[in-house]
C-alpha cells in the first residue's frame, strides 16, 4: 500500500509498504480520508519521543471495512466507519466510568501503533463508529478533532457561559470555537497572531477577533476590552498564553488548556486561589462525542471544509509541510485516498 511514512527523525517519504495484518478483534479499514493533526506536526518538529519512528502517523480518519477478524461482531464488510483516535481497553476504572479517552492502557493511532496515513489500517472493532449515511468522507474524517471541541464544552457544562475566549485559531481552536457557539450559544472571541486565521474565525461565526501583537503589545488590554471571560480555551499552550488566559478569565471561571506547546510552570497560585479560578486540561474525546461530532458535521451546523486544504496521498509530504509551516491561511490539511 502507498503511505506517508515517518522512517526516521526529520524525514517524511511516500513509500510502498505492506498492508497491515489485523487481529481477531480488529478490522482492516480501507482509508478514505485522514486529517493531519497539529500534535503530529509538533512532535515531528521537536523530535518528540511521543512518536518514535519508524512509524505511520495519522489518527483523524474514516473509511470502509474491507475485512474483519473472526471475533468481530456487529460490523460487516463494506460498512463505512469513522475511528476513534484512542484505542481503549474497556475494563480499567476510567473506561468503566465512561472516560475512555483517559484509559489507563490507551493506545493512540500514529503514536503507539501505526495510523492512517496509509491506504489501509487495522482498527480494533471497539474503536469504530458508524458513519452517517449522508456523510462525505473528506469532511467526516474530521469528527475526531471536532469531538475535542465538544469534549471541552462538556467539561465546562457545570458553569454558566456567556463569553468564551479562544487563544489560537489553528484547527483545534476553530473546532472549539464552533462547538461552544453551536452547543452553548456563547459569544466567542478568537485571538491569533495571523490575520489570515482571524479572518477564517470571523467567517466561522466569531463575535470578535483579536491580534494581540497590536495595541502597543498590551495583550491583556486587547482581551479585557471585551470584558472578563467565563471560559478561556488555550489552544496554543505556551507560557505566555497560559498566563494571559488565567489573567482574563473571570473569577470562578475556567482556563481550559488543550494546546501542547511545551511543558512549563507558568501559573501563579495567587491568580488561581484568590479568585477561585479553575485550570483544567482537555484530552481527546469519548466515543459518544465523536458520534455527536459526525452528526453536527452532516447537519451543516459546523463547517469543517471551507477552510481545509485537500491533498492526494502522492502530495502527502507537501500537505504535511504546508500545514507545519502555516503558509498564509493554510490551517488544516487532509489527505484523500478515495475520491467521491
Amino acid at each position: 500500500m502507498k503511505a506517508l511514512f515517518y522512517p526516521a527523525y526529520d524525514q517524511l517519504t511516500i513509500e510502498e509498504l505492506p498492508v497491515p495484518a489485523y487481529a481477531d478483534n480488529e478490522v482492516l479499514v480501507k482509508v478514505a480520508a485522514c486529517g493531519i493533526c497539529g500534535s503530529e506536526l509538533e512532535t515531528f518538529k521537536t523530535r518528540s519521543r511521543r512518536r518514535i519512528p519508524p512509524l505511520i502517523m495519522g489518527h483523524e480518519f474514516c473509511g470502509t471495512i474491507l475485512e474483519k477478524g473472526k471475533k468481530v461482531a456487529g460490523w460487516e464488510n463494506g460498512e463505512r466507519v469513522i475511528s476513534n483516535s484512542v484505542v481503549s481497553c474497556g475494563h480499567c476504572e476510567n473506561c468503566i466510568s465512561g472516560k475512555s479517552n483517559l484509559c489507563s492502557n490507551r493506545q493512540i493511532f500514529g503514536m503507539h501503533r501505526n495510523g492512517a496515513f496509509g491506504m489501509y489500517v487495522n482498527v480494533p472493532a471497539s474503536s469504530l463508529i458508524k458513519m452517517p449515511a449522508t456523510a462525505k468522507p473528506n469532511e467526516v474524517c474530521l469528527s475526531e478533532p471536532l469531538a475535542n471541541g465538544i469534549h471541552m464544552v462538556n467539561l465546562t457544562r457545570h458553569i454558566p457561559i456567556k463569553n468564551v475566549l479562544v487563544i489560537g485559531a489553528g484547527p483545534i481552536g476553530l473546532m472549539a470555537q464552533q462547538a461552544f457557539k453551536v452547543l452553548r450559544h456563547a459569544n466567542i472571541i478568537v485571538s491569533d497572531l495571523k490575520d489570515e486565521r482571524l479572518n477564517i474565525a470571523k467567517k466561522l461565526g466569531a463575535s470578535g477577533i483579536i491580534n494581540p501583537s497590536r495595541n502597543n503589545g498590551d495583550i491583556s488590554g486587547n482581551y479585557l476590552k471585551h470584558g472578563h471571560f467565563d471560559v478561556v480555551v488555550d489552544a496554543v499552550g505556551s507560557a505566555e498564553t497560559n498566563k494571559t488566559g488565567l489573567k482574563v478569565v473571570r473569577p470562578g471561571g475556567v482556563l481550559l488548556a488543550i494546546g501542547l506547546y511545551k511543558n512549563n510552570n507558568s501559573l501563579y497560585s495567587y491568580d488561581i486561589v484568590l479568585s477561585e479560578k479553575t485550570v483544567m486540561g482537555s484530552y481527546a474525546a469519548t466515543q459518544q462525542e465523536i458520534e455527536e461530532a459526525a452528526l453536527l458535521i452532516v447537519s451543516g451546523k459546523v463547517d469543517v471544509s471551507s477552510w481545509v486544504n485537500y491533498y492526494d496521498i502522492d502530495e502527502g509530504t507537501q500537505a504535511f509541510y504546508n500545514m507545519m509551516e502555516a503558509r498564509g491561511n493554510h490551517i488544516k490539511s487532509v489527505i484523500i485516498f478515495e475520491h467521491e
